[in-house]
């Protein structure tokens, strides 16, 4: 809980009153490597705090190939935050790659006690920003830069990653195949 309520801290500082009533809102649960946060298809009703591991988000095409969206490390905020305010189905399933801790919460409850709450509500704005503000980047790079520039970048924002996870995963959400990573791999260690 500690992690959790530091996370918050460090992107909106709460009061006592605050980071209590969010604290008995949150749940310890873990989630297996290989475990779902939400598959597509589904209604998203929860939100979590991933405190320990790394979880993917993907989608997959109608050939049956996936593609993934983008990582989350510890720390940071898993869901599916267009189904929660769209109430629609999920289009991007969310899963471990590692085992991990998060401390989940219903959005419903989240959005009750944000009801007239400043600091709630600048929070959940703050979380909200930041993730557009991560996805409009790595479109922008995807677009923009080549596959070396963008392996660069990855490296910098998920460090130690590649030691984690398995290499398709890398790729595929570098936008390339497995072999073009190793030969950029290969090529940086020369």
């Amino acid at each position: 809980m500690e992690n959790l309520i530091k996370f918050f801290n460090n992107t909106v500082p709460l009061s006592e009153t605050v980071i209590s009533m969010m604290a008995g809102m949150f749940v310890c649960d873990e989630l297996k490597k290989g475990a779902y946060f939400i598959k597509t298809g589904e209604y998203a009703s929860e939100v979590a705090f991933l405190e320990t591991g790394i979880v993917r988000a993907f989608y997959v095409n109608n050939e049956g190939k996936e593609y993934n969206k983008t990582f989350f490390s510890a720390p940071s905020i898993i869901g599916s935050y267009a189904s929660l305010i769209s109430k629609q189905k999920n289009n991007v399933a969310q899963q471990a790659l590692t085992d991990c801790k998060i401390w989940k919460a219903s959005f419903h409850e989240i959005e009750k006690v944000s009801e007239g709450n400043f600091e709630i509500e600048r929070l959940r704005r703050m979380i909200a920003e930041n993730y557009f503000l991560s996805n409009e980047k790595k479109e922008l790079e995807m677009a923009m830069l080549d596959a070396d520039k963008r392996y660069l970048i990855m490296q910098e924002e998920y460090p130690g990653i590649e030691l984690r996870i398995p290499q398709y995963h890398i790729a595929s959400y570098l936008g390339i195949s497995p072999t073009q990573l190793s030969r950029i791999r290969k090529n940086r260690s020369l």
